[in-house]
């Protein structure tokens, strides 16, 4: 920073800090929680929802940070394909885990797959009831 900025360079300058800071913290806390937590579940909750607010936090301090209007929408199309890849690919190895048994059943306080498991293990069409 110069010694003569303005105060509105101040202002996006401490943005950008805050923004860095909070995006890294949360992207270190996904991080420990892919280490720490017991199950699956939890697991994908820790790569997928700190992750994602943790790299919008970071993509917007680039954003103020390069103080052009060009770099936004190449940061905006870089955030909406992970907001739209890290809950699909999540719930996918969800999936998986459930099917095969990887998951912590007794932990799940509702299960909605298990209908869905047990017609599809049974042959019959997803939507049809008995």
């Amino acid at each position: 920073m110069s010694p003569d900025a303005s105060g509105l360079d101040l202002v996006i300058d401490v943005v950008t800090a805050v923004f860095l800071v909070v995006g890294a913290l949360m992207s270190l806390g996904a991080a420990i929680g892919l280490l720490r937590f017991p199950d699956l579940m939890s697991r994908m909750h820790a790569a997928t929802k700190p992750q994602v607010l943790g790299l919008f936090l970071m993509l917007a301090a680039i954003g103020l940070q390069m103080r052009t209007w060009w770099v936004w929408p190449v940061l905006l199309v870089a955030w909406i394909f992970q907001l739209l890849t890290a809950p699909v690919s999540a719930h996918m190895v969800g999936r998986s885990a459930y099917r095969t048994k990887h998951g912590h059943r007794e932990k799940l306080t509702k299960d909605e797959l298990e209908a869905v498991v047990q017609r599809a293990a049974a042959g019959q069409e997803p939507g049809s009831e008995k």
